[in-house]
């Protein structure tokens, strides 16, 4: 087992980024990077924040020997059941050779975000 980005003693955040397993990747559930002191925002609409926070879900991926394209299931987290079409019109771009199966779930996180992915992929 290969944990990716464990959390730094007293991290806020208790959780890994993912862990890698028996030709498997858990991604935990990511939204959009937002850090305004350094120019980055999570997105002015909830389709960029899907846009975002997949394109940061690819790059764990990608870190573990994996990509968007090797997804078997997502968990797409919003905030605002009055999003739910505006992020799938963006989540579909993200999977042009076939959607994965998938749940969705309204959340709540001491956050601004309005939507966040969680996954499960194959490896190598």
């Amino acid at each position: 087992m290969e944990i990716l980005h464990p959390p730094a003693p007293g991290e806020k955040r208790p959780f890994s980024r993912a862990v890698k397993a028996a030709g498997m990747v858990w991604v935990s559930g990511h939204s959009a990077p937002h850090d305004p002191a350094h120019g980055i925002h999570r997105g002015a609409t909830p389709g960029e924040e899907v846009d975002n926070a997949l394109a940061f879900v690819a790059a764990i991926l990608a870190e573990a020997g994996s990509g968007l394209d090797r997804v078997v299931q997502v968990t797409m987290l919003i905030s605002d059941r009055a999003d739910y079409d505006a992020c799938n019109v963006a989540y579909v771009k993200h999977f042009p050779g076939g959607l994965p199966a998938r749940h969705t779930a309204l959340f709540g996180v001491p956050t601004e975000a309005r939507v966040g992915f969680a996954c499960v992929a194959l490896a190598d």
